[in-house]
């Protein structure tokens, strides 16, 4: 299925510059990283290996995510929602050709925090990864492809449901504010998707299932890459 995205915006603080990245930099999950799998854990050897391309920062940076999974186990689900958002919501945006000389590539957590940016579904996915993380089941969880009639754009978003068949919150890199989708009229959805299941829209309700999110062929490599 050819679904793909067209540049997405961030409002707030723009991009001050390209990065030179290069994709043979893919320090992707090994086995001495584990992420959606119980537990975040980065080894030393791998963290010394992150110190000596990206730098000190980028280390910060997982151990913040290590910290947010540690000290929110048992928190509310809701509070494991604004914390995650707000996390993510910090990282800076950039343009896939900007940042990964790439016309559209979708980041996994990891190379979203080491190289510090990504643009609007690698919010989403990275909310969606560490909200599993911290025990929130995948069927609260859509990422959810949208347009946003703001920008006139593509955009992505993670939406989440408190409880089965209510209305979704949407976690947004473009507002800050966590909000029931039937109060974001400046967004309509096209589709969404899980680890296992793909929807077409309808209207601003549940929507068709459709197969499985294995039809998108980047989210596919994204989970190859989370599980190598």
């Amino acid at each position: 299925m050819n679904l793909t995205l067209k540049p997405c915006r961030r409002l707030g603080r723009r991009a001050l510059g390209a990065l030179s990245l290069g994709l043979g930099l893919a320090l992707s999950l090994s086995p001495q990283a584990s992420f959606a799998k119980g537990l975040v854990e980065f080894s030393p050897a791998l963290l010394s290996r992150v110190e000596a391309k990206f730098g000190r920062g980028a280390v910060m940076r997982l151990n913040a995510l290590k910290d947010l999974a540690d000290n929110n186990q048992s928190a509310t689900e809701m509070d494991k929602v604004k914390a995650v958002n707000d996390f993510f919501n910090q990282v800076p945006y950039y343009t896939d050709p900007v940042h990964w000389k790439m016309k559209d590539y979708w980041a996994t957590p990891f190379e979203k925090l080491t190289t510090y940016g990504g643009d609007c579904e690698d919010y989403a996915i990275g909310k969606y990864f560490t909200l599993r993380e911290l025990g929130v089941p995948d069927d609260r969880m859509r990422i959810m492809y949208v347009k946003a009639l703001d920008w006139g754009e593509a955009h992505m978003v993670l939406t989440y449901f408190p409880q089965p068949r209510s209305i979704p919150l949407v976690l947004d890199n473009l507002k800050p504010q966590i909000l029931p989708a039937n109060q974001r009229k400046d967004l309509v959805p096209v589709y969404s998707f899980n680890a296992d299941s793909l929807w077409l829209a309808k209207e601003r309700g549940v929507g068709k299932r459709v197969g499985s999110s294995s039809k998108l062929g980047l989210w596919t490599d994204l989970q190859k890459r989370i599980d190598q």
